[in-house]
């Protein structure tokens, strides 16, 4: 969260935005990841499990935001890993997005060089990585075993291709499913 306010600060275009929507969207984006199970769904991508468990407990605890404002969060949540997407989104999505990006993966790779190596590495020293990407590793290996289906079409089906001796995506494709389309013959 904090890496998505420090580089929006800097972004005219998208600082003017809703700060609490921001932060609210930051704090839950990977609640999908739930390891107890009671918010993860069998057939829903671990975005959308996020998503929907956030705008549950949004209607729960704060009945008084709008829904416009509960649909920001969700779609914060539900696009944070769709780069093609999510920077085109309204503001708060954007910031919770950069934030996030720039966690996984360093100021070196936030689009026009918009965190330091200095911000970074002071918000890391309180907010230590703890293995990150390790752990980011195994969550994304569970979820090609658990619920496969979910990952055919995204990247977490990488993370399967490249360590999930099981796993499997050909015929699963987008690609596939259109290829055997026959309807143009009907």
């Amino acid at each position: 969260m904090l890496l998505g306010f420090i580089i929006t600060a800097k972004i005219p275009a998208i600082a003017d935005r809703d700060l609490e929507v921001h932060a609210v969207a930051a704090l839950l984006h990977d609640i999908g990841w739930d390891p107890t199970g009671e918010l993860v769904s069998e057939d829903k991508r671990f975005e959308v499990d996020g998503a929907n468990a956030a705008r549950d407990f949004l209607h729960r605890e704060v009945p008084h935001w709008d829904k416009h404002r509960v649909q920001l969060v969700w779609d914060a949540i539900a696009l944070h890993t769709i780069g093609s997407v999510v920077f085109y989104k309204e503001a708060e999505v954007q910031a919770c997005s950069y934030g996030i990006w720039a966690d996984f993966q360093g100021p070196d790779r936030v689009h026009g060089g918009l965190l330091t190596w200095d911000e970074y590495n002071a918000v890391v020293k309180e907010f230590p990585r703890l293995e990150l990407m390790a752990n980011l590793k195994k969550v994304m290996c569970h979820l090609c075993v658990t619920k496969p289906q979910t990952t055919y079409d995204n990247t977490v089906g990488e993370w399967g291709d490249k360590y999930v001796d099981t796993y499997d995506r050909k015929g699963k494709l987008t690609q596939d499913l259109l290829d055997t389309c026959d309807l143009d013959s009907k």
